[in-house]
């Protein structure tokens, strides 16, 4: 009993000593390297953490952060929603009546975006959405510190579409579509009375 008495109290008092050990050791601010630096693993001096806000660990070049979109490529194909495992990607599509303009590398866009939203609570940071994307519209930023108080502030909009301008653009189709079958009717019509 004495014996596990003794030995609980030199336990306690070496990482009782070591703790304050680090504590007087050193209080300059840490260097920063990168990964690839030969010095890396081996820094002895500075603190054991850095300075954040005023530090900043450097990003690498592969790192995989918060996704961004750039709405004027995106030809609203949807696979990046389809090919999402945790369902964060949730996109709205409306037809236009006509080709609405090509993004940068030439590709007809005929799609609006009524919606485009990304849960970034949800997303699990894989990057199979960038992957597929035949525009590259869609792009993991090395952006790593989205703080927010409210869950729902991470939940991002990309698309910049009234619903009143996205009800118009329904119309405009759903007007386009009646028109062609009313055509359609009038021919076939045309040709039995014909016949």
């Amino acid at each position: 009993m004495f014996k596990r008495l003794i030995n609980g109290f030199t336990t306690a008092w070496k990482g009782l000593s070591l703790t304050v050990k680090h504590l007087f050791a050193s209080n300059a601010a840490r260097k920063i390297t990168t990964v690839s630096d030969d010095n890396y693993f081996k820094q002895l001096e500075g603190t054991n953490t850095i300075q954040y806000p005023k530090q900043q660990l450097p990003v690498p070049e592969v790192g995989r952060y918060q996704l961004d979109v750039e709405m004027d490529d995106c030809i609203v194909c949807d696979l990046c929603a389809k090919v999402c495992p945790v369902n964060c990607i949730d996109i709205e599509s409306i037809k236009a009546t006509e080709a609405i303009g090509q993004t940068s590398d030439g590709t007809t866009k005929r799609l609006y975006a009524a919606k485009f939203d990304i849960d970034m609570a949800k997303c699990m940071y894989c990057g199979l959405c960038t992957i597929v994307c035949p525009t590259e519209c869609i792009v993991m930023t090395n952006q790593y510190d989205k703080t927010v108080f409210q869950l729902s502030d991470l939940t991002y909009q990309f698309s910049d579409m009234s619903p009143e301008v996205a009800a118009e653009k329904r119309a405009l189709f759903d007007q386009q579509q009646a028109e062609k079958q009313a055509a359609k009717l009038a021919a076939m019509q045309k040709k039995e009375g014909g016949a």
